[in-house]
């Protein structure tokens, strides 16, 4: 088989996972990994797009978006929650913003 082809069909495949993986990672939890990974497969993809023409840009560019704002939503979620263990002592109480008074 031709190495250009194959360069293709590779590039079409990532691009493809990008979207797959951008919508896993919107999952909770478990779908920061796959947001992160979406990340890396789509900067590689992005090197070989200026060798040959993407087919399938639209659909990396998409996991790109939905994986960043996943992202930013989960470590934000995350950052809430620290933030909210650390303000209350780890131990419950109320969850006032008023300074606990």
């Amino acid at each position: 088989m031709n190495t250009d082809a194959e360069a293709k069909i590779r590039m079409l495949k990532s691009s493809l996972r990008c979207s797959v993986y951008g919508l896993l990672g919107l999952l909770p939890v478990i779908g920061l990994p796959f947001a992160i990974a979406t990340l890396w497969i789509s900067g590689r993809v992005r090197a070989t797009e200026k060798l040959f023409w993407n087919a399938a840009r639209p659909y990396r560019i998409w996991g790109v978006v939905i994986a960043t704002v996943g992202t930013l939503f989960w470590l934000l979620i995350v950052a809430l929650i620290v933030y909210s263990s650390v303000s209350n002592g780890g131990w419950g109480g109320t969850y006032s913003l008023s300074g606990g008074e």
